[in-house]
This record gives C-alpha cells, structure tokens and sequence, in this order.
C-alpha cells in the first residue's frame, strides 16, 4: 500500500467519523426532515465519506 493509499483511505474515515457524529446530534425531527431515519446513519456517513 503507498503511502497516498493510506492517506486517502484516513482522510475518509475522518470524514465518516465526522458525518456520523454530526448526524447522531440531530433530533429526531431533524433527521425525519432530511428524510433519514436513526438508523440509516451509518449509510449515509458511508457514502458521504467516499470520494
């Protein structure tokens, strides 16, 4: 694995780590409102982390 590899996979992680801490603060409203439910967090983090 090259070093940019390695980089790039820790870059996603910091972004999935970060959107699933952004989306688990929200209400439950809230998240209704963006049409997410509690438990399609992990999803949604997913695919937002990946470039």
């Amino acid at each position: 694995m090259t070093m940019k590899t390695i980089a790039d996979r820790f870059h996603n992680w910091r972004r999935y780590r970060a959107a699933v801490r952004e989306l688990s603060l929200l209400s439950d409203r809230e998240l209704s409102d963006l049409g997410v439910s509690r438990y399609d967090i992990d999803v949604v983090a997913r695919r937002s982390a990946q470039t």
